[in-house]
């Protein structure tokens, strides 16, 4: 299977066959990289510490929160 990396100047990166880890039936294959201001950091940090998950978890969550919200509109 051959994974690609979108950088910030939309390059792609051809990262090649990734070495067997542990199983998932949802892989994470794609890399996002964005700014944020201190706040919206800070309420990140503090939201994963209490849900105990990690910052790329809770991030996750809130899209998919925003999405649901769409059709709701």
């Amino acid at each position: 299977m051959l994974y690609y990396l979108l950088t910030p100047k939309s390059e792609v990166i051809f990262l090649g066959d990734k070495k067997m880890g542990r199983p998932t039936e949802n892989p994470k294959t794609v890399s996002v990289k964005f700014l944020a201001d201190i706040e919206t950091f800070e309420k990140l940090k503090e939201s994963s510490e209490q849900l105990k998950v990690s910052r790329a978890e809770v991030i996750r969550k809130g899209i998919h929160k925003v999405h649901d919200d769409l059709g709701k509109n």
